[in-house]
């Protein structure tokens, strides 16, 4: 039997035993490429999300989840610091559902997104020299780099993407 598409939905709270299961799952994962939410995010999740669908609310921050066919959260991808016509991408995949293409489709789904239904014009992202995964992902989906930085104290590299006419990802 083949599994439907993956599905990207904007956070909504019903979304919070799934979204924290996810964190959960997948935290040490996560640490080898991205800073540690630290046990704090754990202990008070629920004000975490008020405070992110707050965010989300006032129009600064869309955040996402990408559902399987259960509705299991596979991953993140989340626009930040809205304004200007960009906004700061950030992604990250259930080390389950790594390796599978998800990462490409959800950033190309939220690039489109970003310039259909959020009029945004440009993106910026940034990702860790040490994570080639996650700087392909980037190239792949139109992202070209435009600097250095230290993230979490590790080298690197700025990327930037213009919106225009964005197609849909295939399902």
């Amino acid at each position: 039997m083949t599994q439907p598409p993956p599905r990207l939905r904007l956070l909504h709270p019903g979304h919070a035993p799934a979204l924290l299961a996810f964190e959960r799952e997948n935290r040490a994962y996560f640490a080898r490429s991205v800073p540690d939410r630290g046990d704090d995010f754990f202990a008070r999740f629920d004000e975490r999300l008020r405070a992110l669908l707050a965010e989300q609310e006032a129009g600064v921050c869309h955040f996402h989840v990408l559902l399987d066919g259960e509705g299991e959260v596979l991953g993140r991808v989340n626009l930040v610091d809205v304004a200007d016509g960009g906004a700061d991408l950030g992604y990250r995949i259930a080390e389950r559902a790594a390796g599978r293409g998800l990462a490409t489709w959800a950033v190309r789904a939220l690039c489109h997104r970003a310039a259909d239904r959020y009029a945004l014009t440009h993106l910026r992202a940034a990702a860790r020299l040490d994570n080639p995964a996650s700087r392909a992902v980037l190239v792949k989906t139109g992202f070209t780099v435009v600097g250095e930085t230290r993230l979490s104290g590790h080298p690197g590299l700025t990327y930037r993407r213009t919106l225009g006419e964005v197609p849909a990802p295939p399902p």
